[in-house]
């Protein structure tokens, strides 16, 4: 269990990136006693910190207005380089850092004097990365605000572009933000639909918080509900196949945004995979160089054999 002083920082930090908190929530969090919960929030209101309550089933703790938790000891340049350090890590996905990265890049930036959040304010509009030419820009800003939302559980309004260009306004209670490699996705809980929903975040066009906290009902997987659902995009063409390997080496030689997978057994899995072609599906499934057999459909089955006929005729 953490010290006294120990807890009162974690316990203001966690003020510091949320809405608002019961008392439950903190003491789940800290792994203390609701009574202990309450001991600590008295001792930091007699130390000056503004901590406010409201009563009632959905009160809860929160910072007033003004105040900020403790700053940091950095001087103007040290606090750019790491806010740039930060901004590169969060931004590319380097050793699967990008949520700790785009975390630690929220709190500085709510520290930093305004002289020097400026002066990161321009390097964001100076700084861009090269994309796919199928892929959008996203804004550096957007995302902090996505991801600020998602940190303090504040439900929000997007403003939406489908994949088929039509624009509309989505309300949603922001979950968590997914990098898969390639793109940034939103996992929301979509209030008009009344379900889970992943939004690709370079079609965002806008994001207002409303002000109102966010409920999030039983939440999925992040990772899993992104992979599975670009995995199961309306592709033209669709083939199953059953790959003579375990589920584990299936999901590494077909990653899981490519194909559903489901074992069969425990020498051999079964995956549904999309793309844009027969033949184009028949060349991925020959460079998996694995056994395998298809099982539908049946013009995928007639393009494999064909190649590997070729290929077969080719080297006699």
């Amino acid at each position: 269990m953490l010290n006294t002083s120990a807890r009162l920082l974690r316990l203001l930090s966690l003020l510091s990136v949320r809405r608002s908190w019961t008392c439950a929530d903190l003491a789940a969090q800290l792994e203390i006693t609701e009574r202990t919960v309450r001991r600590d929030i008295a001792r930091l209101r007699e130390l000056g910190y503004g901590i406010e309550s409201e009563m009632g089933p959905w009160g809860g703790y929160h910072l007033g207005p003004g105040t900020s938790i403790p700053p940091l000891i950095l001087d103007e340049e040290e606090a750019l380089a790491v806010a740039v350090g930060l901004r590169t890590a969060a931004f590319s996905g380097v050793s699967g850092s990008d949520q700790a990265a785009l975390s630690a890049l929220l709190k500085l930036r709510q520290v930093l004097p305004a002289r020097i959040a400026d002066r990161l304010g321009e390097l964001d509009a100076a700084f861009t990365h090269t994309a796919r030419p199928d892929d959008d820009q996203i804004s550096p800003a957007l995302l902090l605000d996505l991801a600020t939302a998602c940190r303090r559980g504040e439900r929000t309004e997007l403003t939406y572009r489908d994949r088929e260009g039509t624009t509309s306004t989505r309300r949603v209670d922001p979950y968590r933000l997914i990098y898969t490699g390639r793109r940034w996705y939103l996992l929301a809980y979509d209030l008009t639909r009344q379900d889970w929903r992943t939004f690709r975040t370079d079609r965002i066009i806008d994001a207002a918080a409303t002000g109102q906290a966010a409920a999030l009902p039983d939440p999925p997987d992040p990772a899993q509900m992104v992979s599975t659902g670009i995995a199961l995009m309306p592709y033209p063409v669709r083939v199953t196949i059953r790959l003579a390997v375990p589920a584990d080496e299936a999901r590494r030689l077909v990653p899981p945004t490519v194909g559903v997978h489901h074992p069969d057994g425990d020498d051999a899995t079964i995956i549904d995979i999309g793309g844009p072609d027969a033949d184009g599906l028949a060349r991925y499934l020959l460079s998996l160089g694995r056994p395998l057999r298809i099982l539908h459909p049946e013009e995928v089955r007639q393009a494999f054999l064909t190649r590997t006929q070729q290929l077969l005729k080719d080297n006699q």
